[in-house]
This record gives C-alpha cells, sequence and structure tokens, in this order.
C-alpha cells in the first residue's frame, strides 16, 4: 500500500476551505463520465433511456448524437437535449427530464480497514465514507487525509477534525500512514 501513498505525501497539498467545498457540495453533484442517467423525453418513448456518460464527458442519444454533460447539472443536460431537439426539427414542443439513476463511484485508499471502491449514494461526510471502509487502521495518521477531487484539480489536504466535508462522486480519498 506504500506504492499508493508514498508520492502522494500529505504536506505537498493545500488545505481545502471545508465551508466552501461543502457550499459546491450542497449544490448537487455535478455530471462525469460513468453517472448513468435516466432521460425522459416525454411523448417520445424512443428517445427514453438510460445513458451513461461516456470517457468523452458526452451523452449521446439517437437523433442528435453528443450532448456535453461532464461537469454540467441534470437540469443544464435536460435544457441542452431540449434545445437540440427543438433546433433540429425532430420534436415539436420537447419536454425533457433527466435523473440519476447512479453516480460513478469514490475511492479510499490507504490506511482503513477495507480499501476500495464505494457507491456514491448521497450525502456522505469524509469521517462517515471512512467508517464505511471499515475506519482507520492502528498506523493511520488520524490527523490529515488527503481528498483529490476533479473540480479542484488535484489534491487538498482536510484536517479530521474540521467540519465534516462532504464526498462527492469520484473522489478519491487516500488515508496516509502515520509517521510514528
Amino acid at each position: 500500500m506504500s506504492l499508493l501513498t508514498g508520492g502522494c505525501a500529505s504536506q505537498d497539498y493545500p488545505f481545502v476551505d471545508v465551508a466552501q467545498a461543502n457550499a459546491r457540495a450542497e449544490q448537487g453533484p455535478r455530471l462525469d463520465a460513468g453517472d448513468k442517467l435516466r432521460i425522459v423525453v416525454f411523448d417520445e418513448p424512443s428517445l427514453t433511456g438510460e445513458y451513461e456518460v461516456a470517457t468523452s464527458g458526452a451523452v449521446t442519444l439517437p437523433l442528435i448524437s453528443d450532448v456535453p454533460a461532464s461537469g454540467s447539472t441534470t437540469g443544464q443536460v435536460a435544457d441542452a437535449i431540449t434545445g437540440k431537439l427543438a433546433q433540429g426539427g425532430y420534436v415539436l414542443n420537447p419536454r425533457v427530464a433527466v435523473d440519476i439513476v447512479s453516480y460513478r463511484p469514490f475511492y479510499i485508499l490507504g490506511e482503513v480497514g477495507k480499501p476500495g471502491e464505494y457507491t456514491y449514494a448521497g450525502e456522505l461526510s469524509l469521517l462517515q465514507a471512512v467508517a464505511k471502509a471499515g475506519g482507520f487502521t492502528a498506523r493511520a495518521n488520524k490527523g490529515t487525509i488527503v481528498v483529490m477531487r476533479k473540480s479542484w484539480g488535484g489534491g487538498r489536504r482536510v484536517n479530521v477534525g474540521d467540519p465534516a466535508l462532504l464526498v462527492m462522486p469520484g473522489d478519491t480519498i487516500t488515508v496516509s500512514e502515520s509517521m510514528m
């Protein structure tokens, strides 16, 4: 496990502003590759179905092809689909709804009981995520955890004693080994 955390010394990352990060999290997760969506085009059953956001960041629907989704909310994707359907003349007065079927997972690595991939199922604090992964091991650095998040462009350190940072889909959480 030291190979996973050896190049990620927590002191190399700035501390996260937990209040700011949680304010963005409370707006709802942004879509990204691996998220599964239920798209309903009312009165158009051939266009209605489950779709996955591709690694390109787009959702591909019949007739209108790729719709950018990465970094967007479900409402923004619904608006984009509505616009493409109307612009192409495929559907007269299209009405579209987009819901999340499942988000991409988050990951916990390092000094926890059960490191690995976990299903994101809504609001979850950092400490709840660690508990879900079997808690800290005896060797864990319980003072600082590193969280990698795409929207941050890299990793941030989190003091475990800080207010609860909310975990987001796609996060990679690393609990390093204590230096004692």
